[in-house]
């Protein structure tokens, strides 16, 4: 049994499901700050904190959990300026907690959902695992800490992990039955959605001068349902492989006018955009590597063209958006 934390979240929610359909049994604990608990698809839903203590060893009493999936953290960037006490606190206080209480009931693998932030500012692109880790901001910095936190507990306890830094989730379910839903809506993606929807006027670009081709920021993105497919796989290659860090990218990027243009394409609707200035911190390029993923997992981003993310996530926002009506 599986306990996924965080799991009525974006990557969590659709790991989730594809855990089950795939039969395997799953404890979903989220407190649904920031996840729904209508994205959860089959499995024990729990609602709770990874920082209650006796909650967690409960959950470890009651169920017989081989490994934990670990998404639970706050993760907007701004935030974390702003914020850091409140980033360290919650991201790396608690799964320290969590820890402990895997190492109290001998809970011995795990899967963590770390970040591309923690490199801040790439040298080279693809970005390869053995780049610098140099985090620019608290949010980075937070899953930083804790990939090192990790490391030190393998080591003493005998935990097997398999730590995953994500480039841009993206997309949704290709069932649509659930998909990106963010309170409030940073991703890229989902808010040029709701100008094409019309929840929105317009999309500002964030710096137009960037030494790209077209002057606009690129970025990696790779659909939510091959991050979901790589978190299986870590799963069942665990028990017999070595622990690891790994990239999950495409080794593709986008630029931000680029992506504009497929929104347009697919959803058929016009995007007003507005120039703005730089964003202190947004790296010219950021592509990862999938290099280390194929060759361990045998994984391969099969459902990351960039149309076909647009589509899936098209589909999903029209289904949200028709609901929240309905509701008002």
């Amino acid at each position: 049994m599986i306990l996924i934390t965080g799991g009525a979240g974006y990557i969590g929610s659709h790991t989730n499901k594809l855990f089950v359909q795939n039969g395997y049994k799953t404890v979903i604990l989220d407190n649904l700050i920031y996840g729904h608990q209508e994205n959860v698809v089959g499995g024990i839903f729990i609602r709770g904190d990874i920082s209650n203590v006796k909650l967690l060893d409960k959950i470890f009493s009651d169920y017989p959990i081989d490994a934990v999936i670990h998404f639970a953290a706050f993760a907007y960037v701004g935030e974390s300026v702003r914020e850091p006490a409140k980033y360290y606190e919650n991201n790396v206080s608690n799964t320290i907690l969590l820890l402990n209480a895997m190492v109290r009931h001998g809970v011995k693998k795990l899967i963590f959902s770390s970040t591309c932030a923690t490199y801040g500012i790439p040298e080279k692109v693809p970005i390869v695992e053995e780049e610098l880790q140099n985090p620019i901001n608290a949010y980075g910095a937070s899953k930083w800490m804790i990939e090192r936190i990790i490391k030190d507990y393998a080591s003493a306890y005998g935990i097997s992990y398999c730590v995953f830094r994500y480039f841009n989730a993206a997309g949704a379910d290709p069932d649509c039955e659930i998909g990106e839903w963010h309170i409030p809506e940073t991703h890229i993606i989902p808010i040029l959605l709701d100008v094409a929807i019309g929840r929105r006027e317009h999309f500002d670009i964030y710096g137009t001068d960037y030494d790209t081709a077209d002057g606009t920021c690129i970025r990696d993105y790779i659909h939510v349902w091959d991050l979901a497919d790589a978190h299986l796989r870590a799963y069942e290659y665990l028990p017999k492989g070595k622990s690891v860090f790994m990239n999950l990218g495409t080794m593709e990027g986008i630029s931000i006018l680029q992506l504009i243009d497929v929104v347009k394409r697919v959803t058929g609707k016009e995007i007003r955009t507005i120039n703005e200035k730089r964003r202190q911190g947004d790296p010219p390029k950021l592509i990862g590597s999938m290099e280390k993923a194929e060759q361990i997992l045998g994984w391969k981003p099969v459902n990351s063209n960039i149309e076909t993310i647009i589509l899936h996530a098209w589909n999903w926002h029209k289904k949200l958006f028709e609901r929240q009506v309905k509701l008002k």
